[in-house]
């Protein structure tokens, strides 16, 4: 009897552990350590880039049109940034979409802003649609976001989406997709005969590196400055601060520190401006606190700033427009639970679907704007900006395209206690480095 009831608790014990193994097994896996020139991504990845050419068209004249739509939503809806904090209290700021068209004559370019953390690969796919449908006239679009970590969700399906990021609530696509709309017919509707020029603004004591405080960080403004014909001055302009100075705990809907920098533009000598989120991975904002009058504060400091240090001013002559983007091809997903083991590529597919992985490209003349879905760190930039310089171009760097693959950052950063690098680099290892390729043959391809 004692025998049956001792065999009984071992096929138990057994049974469990089995299960338990079962799981591990079917949950989790090693970290793939493999050189990425030696996988099927990077050749994959390099044959496009070989074989990539830049749809482009030489005109006359710069045409520059711009529109800023309101999309707040008419009740609170659940915010997206930090950690899930249901839906927002108070409305401490508007939101907007801004779109600017620019148009040689030959070819039209428009550039869709949104006041958003990210813009989602469905809303993307939806906007994009929708202009195909209603403006067949356009021939490019290039996403970007402030990066807010207070602002509205709604946009993202599936279970990580439900569960972190705002969730799905059809009304906020239809808002969103019939102001996209809005914005861009009136911003056609506006277009007159501009000069463009760009400008690089150093600021001094607003950025860190919050990964590595020796680091070095990207401390310039970078500025696309539109003149009209008729007086009318818009600004497109990029930064690598995180919108990240409300508190985690805030609940109201806000855009952060860019929502005010570009109120204090438009109040000032600007009639337009747009904010794209720059090579903002590792990089913080030094705000020196997180109420709204710190964010206020911030965005005084940056317009101030902005304004001085010119380290870059030039007129951008020639009239052509180059565009293209191309699909990323990665490795599979490594969301990592410790140094050498991550969930298995299935579960971080269910959990966030589809990434839609890709950068978008234009050519203003001798200005190259490169949009990524990699949330890429400022620690790069000043190495590319010099490379392009190299190759007679300047350059212009942002995030948030329409897909979203976590964090880029120096490789050296991959097995150091770093949240960005360990939870947030989702593709690694070695990203670092096969983006830096990346980069690199792009800034050649568009110099040829």
């Amino acid at each position: 009897m004692q025998k049956t009831k001792l065999q009984k608790f071992f096929r138990a014990i057994a049974w469990i552990l089995g299960v338990l193994l079962f799981l591990v097994l079917a949950l989790f896996t090693r970290v793939d350590r493999t050189d990425f020139r030696e996988m099927e991504y990077y050749s994959k990845t390099l044959h496009i880039l070989d074989t990539l050419s830049l749809s482009s068209s030489q005109g006359e004249n710069w045409l520059t049109g711009w529109s800023k739509v309101n999309s707040t939503p008419e009740s609170p809806v659940n915010l997206v940034g930090y950690k899930p904090r249901g839906k927002y209290d108070f409305v401490q700021d508007s939101t907007f979409i801004r779109t600017l068209t620019i148009s040689n004559g030959h070819n039209t370019v428009v550039f869709l802003n949104y006041e958003l953390m990210i813009i989602h690969p469905v809303l993307y796919n939806r906007i994009k649609e929708a202009i195909k449908r209603n403006y067949p006239q356009i021939d490019f679009v290039y996403f970007t976001a402030t990066h807010t970590h207070s602002g509205m969700g709604g946009y993202m399906p599936g279970l990580a989406g439900s569960l972190a990021f705002g969730g799905y609530d059809e009304d906020i696509m239809q808002l969103l997709e019939k102001r996209s709309l809005l914005g861009i017919r009136e911003s056609l509707s506006s277009l007159d005969t501009t000069t463009l020029f760009y400008q690089v603004a150093n600021t001094q004591n607003l950025v860190g590196n919050r990964l590595k405080v020796d680091d070095p960080v990207d401390p310039f403004i970078r500025k696309l400055i539109l003149e009209k014909k008729n007086g009318e001055k818009g600004i497109f302009l990029s930064y690598a601060a995180h919108s990240t100075i409300h508190d985690s705990k805030f609940k109201g809907l806000s855009g952060d520190y860019p929502h005010y920098l570009m109120d204090k533009l438009e109040q000032g000598d600007y009639d337009f401006s747009m904010f794209a989120a720059g090579t903002v991975g590792s990089h913080r904002p030094l705000a020196g606190g997180k109420t709204i009058e710190h964010v206020k504060t911030y965005a005084d400091s940056l317009y101030l700033q902005m304004g001085k240090g010119i380290k870059v001013s030039d007129k951008i002559n020639e009239h052509q427009i180059s565009f293209t983007n191309f699909p990323l091809h990665l490795r599979k997903p490594h969301y990592r639970i410790a140094k050498n083991v991550r969930l298995r590529p299935y579960i971080f597919n269910s959990l966030f679907g589809e990434t839609n992985a890709h950068f978008d490209v234009i050519l203003l003349g001798d200005l190259l704007l490169i949009s990524s879905s990699g949330e890429i760190s400022g620690v790069f930039m000043q190495a590319w900006e010099k490379y392009a310089q190299e190759q007679g171009l300047y350059l212009i760097i942002s995030c948030f395209n329409g897909g979203y693959i976590g964090y880029i950052t120096p490789d050296e950063y991959y097995d150091g206690p770093y949240y960005e690098a360990r939870d947030m680099n989702w593709f690694g290892p070695y990203n670092g480095a096969y983006f830096d390729e990346i980069v690199r043959k792009i800034i050649d391809k568009a110099s040829n």
